[in-house]
């Protein structure tokens, strides 16, 4: 048996995994401290005129926290849970050029977006809306099968009163008051569940996300 050829393949396969470690770390800073261009917070305000600055602020915290748990999920779909974000997202895509170069800084390629209809299989957005849930909750610190409160990419559009936005409520009764469309958000996190319409506690939804990142 050859030891050196075995510590050889043993030292360059550590090199490449200190590589890929140290790159995803640099991708997440990236993510994190990106300053979205003032024209695209003019958009999404132009569209819902009710939020203030400090609220479309958190908007595009939102939009960071999704290509975050993009990143995260490598090129698995994840469904987009939030109507106002998704408006920013696709605010953004528009600048090509400006989106092109984060896409490629930020996941490593170009990220595409899918409209919830144009997935190949139902299954496939029920499945993007669970890895949204678990990642985003992993993210901040939420127990995804016993959730105490809502993650903000679930939380904002209620948050915000975005009248055609996707609604979730952590108790499966409730129904939302502020106009869109409530979901059971308790039920992502169980293993045969997830966003369930008009506070259904069964079932699965492909309407509760609005569009998706990741396949090929």
């Amino acid at each position: 048996m050859d030891f050196s050829l075995i510590f050889s393949a043993l030292f360059f396969t550590s090199i490449i995994f200190l590589w890929l470690a140290v790159r995803k770390k640099r991708q997440i800073s990236f993510i994190q401290n990106y300053q979205f261009h003032d024209s695209i917070k003019a958009k999404v305000s132009k569209q819902y005129p009710h939020l203030s600055n400090e609220q479309l602020d958190l908007v595009f915290d939102g939009l960071r926290t999704y290509f975050y748990i993009c990143n995260k999920a490598k090129r698995k779909t994840v469904a987009m849970p939030s109507q106002v974000v998704d408006i920013a997202w696709h605010e953004f895509i528009i600048f090509t050029k400006a989106y092109e170069r984060f896409s490629q800084k930020a996941i490593g390629r170009f990220l595409h977006h899918t409209p919830t209809e144009a997935m190949r299989t139902p299954t496939l957005a029920q499945e993007g809306i669970k890895r949204a849930w678990r990642l985003s909750c992993v993210k901040e610190q939420i127990n995804p099968q016993s959730p105490i409160r809502l993650p903000l990419l679930f939380a904002i559009d209620g948050l915000l009163e975005i009248e055609d936005g996707y609604h979730y409520s952590l108790d499966c009764q409730n129904k939302s008051d502020t106009g869109g469309t409530t979901y059971c958000a308790g039920a992502i996190g169980c293993s045969s569940g997830c966003a369930g319409g008009s506070g259904s506690t069964t079932g699965c939804s492909a309407s509760s996300c609005g569009s998706g990142c990741g396949g090929d």
